[in-house]
């Protein structure tokens, strides 16, 4: 199965870059890892709301110009609905079984994701209804997959 993830924004704390390679190296005996790293906005200080739904959607078209046809799209948002890991790794089995071969993963911007994002996802994801910055949301969800793997692999991880 190909994973890609989508993020808005590059990942600038060397810290979380190695972390990042860390999981690409991991993941890379489960599956065919590519994460895409699109362009964010700057929202200026008291932007209005016109302001920041023409930036989220600006933002959006960038992401969806990696969304191939026939890919399962997950996006994440803090509306979206709450799995533990065990389910986390059922649904990415279940995707597999069903015939799916691509599975996206797509990380907002500091103002979340486009109408248009969220319409053409096969499903929302929640992490938590906190807001966590995209940098460490691209290595939580690195970390979730791996686990996800070994968990469907029969491999030993930590609860």
């Amino acid at each position: 199965m190909k994973i890609t993830v989508i993020g808005v924004g590059k990942v600038k704390e060397r810290f979380f870059e190695e972390a990042i390679k860390e999981y690409q190296k991991r993941l890379g005996r489960y599956c065919r890892l590519e994460i895409i790293q699109v362009g964010d906005e700057k929202t200026p200080d008291g932007a209005g709301l016109a302001l920041e739904d023409q930036i989220r959607d600006r933002e959006g078209q960038r992401i969806l110009s990696h969304i191939k046809d026939g890919a399962y799209v997950i996006a994440l948002a803090i509306e979206g609905r709450m799995l533990d890991s065990e389910e986390l790794a059922k649904k990415i089995e279940n995707l597999g079984v069903k015939g799916t071969s691509h599975v996206i993963f797509v990380i907002g911007g500091s103002l979340g994701l486009s109408g248009q994002v969220m319409d053409r996802a096969d499903y929302h994801l929640s992490f938590s209804k906190m807001t966590f910055p995209h940098q460490l949301m691209r290595v939580i969800l690195l970390e979730q997959i791996y686990r996800a793997c070994r968990i469907l692999n029969h491999e030993p991880y930590h609860k």
